[in-house]
């Protein structure tokens, strides 16, 4: 299998993850003491430009802090959904390619003999259920509450699924019409917890050892294709090549591993 990594969005958006990360720390500890001033002081301060100072750094630091939260959610969290997929899907056919990070909201694109799939990943490790493509977390009111604060419930991964491939199945459109892109939900941490009572999308685990998972799901896709029938690749060389370029992707600039 061929793994087509996005090298140089990874390092940027996980270097300013980090960046973000201690440039808040830093504005909410320095912003509490700056508030606070007249205490540590012991003068009271009618500078207007400091008051105005005093009275924006908090939203500030709010700001901040959200975008914080929402670029560690997206790209600071480990496992790194990347390594976990490649993991979990060893033994793929060596024609297949799998994408990271090319086809952003759709964050990974696997081409394999089964077909084309945008797989929408939630690193989510609390316990959840989806009945008839309806989502709920299952945990009391004052963890959900948390949870909001922290910016880090479930969503809808069905939605995101079905709009994720809606979009590569406008790019696959452009050079293999008629191949449909098939939407997952994988799920990254073996620690999450769903029962599912009907999905229009699989759910799956990425990680072998749980069910059900992505490597049992490709095989059981294979069988289907015929008892003794190897499945062909939905796209040729030279459409898959094509959809590399109608994505943008530099091949040159990008981290690519395994078979050619």
């Amino acid at each position: 299998m061929r793994i087509v990594a996005n090298a140089r969005l990874i390092k940027r958006n996980r270097q300013i993850t980090t960046n973000l990360f201690l440039i808040t720390f830093v504005v909410l500890i320095g912003g509490f003491f700056f508030v606070n001033i007249n205490l540590f002081t012991g003068q009271r301060q009618t500078d207007p430009l400091l008051l105005l100072a005093q009275t924006t750094i908090l939203p500030l630091a709010f700001v901040l802090t959200l975008f914080s939260i929402r670029m560690t959610n997206l790209w600071g969290r480990r496992p790194y959904p990347e390594q976990v997929i490649a993991e979990g899907m060893k033994g793929l056919s060596n024609k297949s390619v799998l994408y990271h990070y090319h086809h952003i909201p759709a964050r990974h694109v696997l081409i394999c003999p089964q077909g084309v799939f945008s797989l929408t990943t939630r690193w989510h490790i609390g316990s959840y259920t989806v009945k008839d493509d309806r989502w709920k977390t299952n945990a009391g009111v004052i963890a959900r509450f948390f949870s909001s604060l922290r910016m880090d419930g479930i969503g809808d991964p069905t939605l995101d699924a079905g709009r994720q491939a809606q979009q590569v199945q406008k790019l696959i459109d452009k050079v293999a019409p008629g191949v449909p892109v098939k939407p997952l939900i994988v799920f990254i941490n073996p620690a999450a917890q769903v029962q599912i009572d009907g999905s229009s999308v699989p759910v799956l685990f990425a990680d072998a050892k749980r069910e059900p998972n992505l490597t049992v799901y490709l095989r059981e896709l294979n069988k289907q294709s015929g008892e003794g029938k190897k499945a062909a690749m939905p796209l040729t060389e030279a459409q898959i090549a094509a959809f590399e370029k109608v994505s943008g992707i530099d091949l040159q600039q990008s981290s690519v591993t395994g078979s050619a």
